[in-house]
């Protein structure tokens, strides 16, 4: 899919919130008060093709086309949720370039919203550049102030390639700071086949016994090797004494990162356990979550069952059951 840059967009994007930052060297852990952060992801690439639209070759100009549309009807189901949001909740947009220009742009020009746009190519095992060397160039030009990664890492992998993908996203980590964005990074910590032999091959118990102690330990690996997002974004965790884990990780030597709480396309149920485990916690300030919000209702629209206004109305009915459910649990 080729490139639409072509002119930088004259909107302005307003941010939300001023924050505390890290002078030059270890600045001290501030309190940080800002609108919790309830972001609606549609970044996803390589899963809508494959998965939502079942293709297995290269779109064509028409099915890219259909991918586009619907990325803009999911931002205009997010659109219809603002005006019910209840005080405190800040919506955010996650779009990628390849598909969700026009949202993005929207996004961008609408100081209700706080886009986010990913950095990484979509599908891959180790993290790589959508845009290769011109990189930069991409995550700059629609004026997001949240670049977002999303690696997979865990102690247990390759340690060559563990060093090379951190040193990568440290590169992003320094721009960020140096622009003065809030870079975003979305950490899953996938079983390796030691620990899966642990837990019987049980899934939830990886997730329950390994993996928060294995995501603290990527954390910190990440951070000594430069990696110091304003954002980490986490898989969801069964108890609360996990989530103070890791956010006190995110913390750790007078650091200022945050959490937020990622959806993982977990049931409407699953998702409202980890969101209610996370919120009272200090350090997590919201979520990002994406296709439990939507996948359901783009199928329906695809098979035409629904029409697109109640696709919409679906989307903004998920979205605004997830900040009310966090905001509920917040207190």
């Amino acid at each position: 899919m080729g490139s639409i840059l072509t002119r930088a967009p004259t909107a302005t994007w307003s941010c939300a919130a001023a924050r505390t930052r890290r002078a030059a060297g270890r600045a001290q852990h501030a309190v940080v008060t800002e609108p919790l952060l309830f972001i609606l992801a549609m970044d996803q690439r390589d899963s809508i093709e494959q998965k939502l639209y079942e293709l297995e070759s290269a779109p064509t100009p028409e099915q890219a086309a259909s991918i586009a549309a619907n990325k803009l009807l999911v931002y205009r189901g997010l659109l219809d949720a603002v005006p019910g949001l209840p005080e405190g909740a800040r919506p955010g947009f996650l779009v990628d370039e390849q598909y969700g220009a026009s949202p993005a742009v929207l996004a961008q020009a609408d100081d209700r919203v706080s886009l986010a746009m990913p950095i990484e190519a979509s599908g891959q095992e180790w993290f790589d550049f959508a845009y290769g060397h011109d990189w930069r160039t991409h995550a700059e030009f629609f004026g997001s102030k949240h670049p977002k990664v999303l690696i997979r890492d865990n102690p247990g992998l390759d340690p060559q390639q563990r060093a090379a993908q951190a040193d990568k996203v440290a590169t992003i980590s320094s721009w960020a700071r140096r622009a003065g964005l809030d870079l975003i990074v979305e950490l899953l910590v996938p079983a390796t086949d030691e620990d899966s032999a642990k837990v019987d091959g049980d899934t939830d118990r990886y997730d329950r016994e390994l993996r928060p102690g294995l995501t603290v330990s990527a954390i910190e690996f990440l951070q000594d090797h430069g990696v110091e997002p304003a954002i980490w974004k986490i898989e969801g965790l069964a108890q609360r004494e996990d989530a103070e884990r890791i956010a006190a990780a995110a913390r750790r030597d007078g650091r200022d990162g945050r959490c937020i709480v990622l959806g993982r396309h977990a049931p409407t149920e699953q998702l409202d356990e980890w969101l209610r485990v996370a919120a009272p916690v200090e350090g997590f300030v919201g979520f990002a979550i994406g296709r439990s919000n939507w996948w359901d209702a783009l199928e329906a629209r695809l098979a035409e069952r629904i029409d697109e206004a109640t696709a919409r109305k679906q989307v903004a009915d998920n979205y605004t059951h997830f900040v009310r459910t966090y905001l509920d649990a917040r207190g």
